[in-house]
């Protein structure tokens, strides 16, 4: 028997591995800490982080997708964190509050023209 899950996100992601980088925009200290995106859409990433981060601490995330010359910039908070099983990792889900129109449309058009994810049935 196939079973149905609604889809609750406003915004499609798609699978997608690019670097990402970012930081606490509350902590004075200008470290960035790297990893590679898990899925992205235009309204939000998930990533893994080597440290706990708190839900809705405030991110500045920089993600370079390809074909645009420069990352693109979010102001972000987390939106929900949970440790990976056997791990010292973290999966974070991320929601985009704040970004330029332009970093939006680029967004986008590397959303739009990456391969639909695969549906899998149970």
């Amino acid at each position: 028997m196939m079973s149905y899950v609604k889809e609750r996100r406003r915004f499609p992601r798609v699978g997608a591995r690019v670097p990402l980088q970012f930081k606490d925009i509350q902590r004075t200290i200008e470290t960035y800490s790297g990893t590679l995106t898990k899925d992205i859409s235009t309204g939000g990433v998930r990533f893994t982080s080597n440290e706990f981060l708190s839900i809705f601490t405030r991110l500045l995330v920089e993600a370079s997708v390809p074909s645009f010359s420069r990352p693109i910039k979010a102001i972000s908070k987390v939106a929900w964190i949970r440790k990976i099983p056997r791990s010292s990792q973290y999966d974070v889900g991320v929601q985009f509050m704040d970004m330029t129109e332009e970093d939006k449309k680029q967004l986008g058009s590397f959303i739009s023209k990456s391969p639909a994810p695969k549906t899998v049935s149970a």
